[in-house]
């Protein structure tokens, strides 16, 4: 984050708790950071246990970490035990990029399973624990530019997050009544461990700075200031809605 949105930001959601999936790396890890640092209890999920002991040794008070698998049942089922719970961060996700005609059934099984079925086993939880406490809550569901437009050799993970937007849309218009707001992010590419690779292939490189309009990357900053703001009263009369964070992308 910058210092401008840090010093705005701090104690925003001191008392609140958030649950952040996918934590310990990239977008996830600067999503968890930015509530930590705006005051919010973040409970941490990911499967890697030192990629989390490192977030709780930043914020000691308000990181607890859980190794998890997202996919578990075990994960849905702890996620209810808990007391309350104000934010969620569906952010676990992967991309196995591949021709259409050579997509291969464990990449579809995989992706599926992820980051469809997970994303809403884990909200469908943690909707039921903002019902239970009648607190409302803000539920971001991160999606992708790839949710709005087409791309060569992501038919799968396009498919994914298409259904997370229509997943978005759906649960705004249920949970609207009960104060619960839920929004999805969608950004550009952004290099993070999943992303690096291509990112730095010249052609490649080429192919996705000749289709932003502002020329450049999104960063994993640009992701979590989207998220407190998403997160926030700030957007109280936001629901069922995409924040595209593009570089303008899907506006052609």
């Amino acid at each position: 984050m910058t210092a401008d949105a840090t010093t705005t930001a701090s104690g925003m959601f001191k008392g609140k708790t958030a649950l952040v999936t996918g934590a310990g790396r990239g977008i996830g890890r600067s999503c968890a950071s930015a509530l930590a640092g705006a005051g919010a209890r973040v409970i941490t999920v990911a499967r890697t246990r030192v990629d989390l002991d490192s977030l709780h040794e930043a914020f000691p008070d308000l990181v607890e970490t859980w190794q998890e698998d997202v996919t578990s049942e075990a994960f849905y089922a702890r996620i209810e035990t808990l007391q309350g719970l104000d934010i969620l961060v569906n952010n676990a996700g992967t991309n196995k990029p591949q021709e259409f005609t050579s997509v291969d059934t464990e990449a579809l099984h995989t992706m599926l399973k992820l980051n469809v079925e997970a994303a809403f086993r884990t909200a469908q939880s943690a909707a039921r624990v903002m019902l239970r406490e009648q607190t409302g809550g803000s539920i971001i569901n991160m999606s992708s530019q790839m949710g709005h437009v087409g791309s060569p050799g992501r038919t799968v993970y396009c498919m994914t997050k298409h259904a997370i937007e229509g997943l978005t849309k759906a649960m705004a218009v249920e949970l609207a009544q009960h104060g619960i707001r839920v929004n999805s992010i969608a950004p550009t590419f952004i290099e993070t461990s999943l992303t690096s690779a291509m990112i730095k292939t010249p052609e490649f490189n080429e192919f996705i700075i000749s289709r932003i309009p502002m020329g450049q990357i999104a960063h994993v900053q640009d992701i979590a200031e989207a998220v407190l703001f998403l997160a926030s009263s700030r957007s109280g009369m936001i629901t069922g809605d995409s924040l595209r964070i593009d570089g303008g992308w899907t506006a052609q």
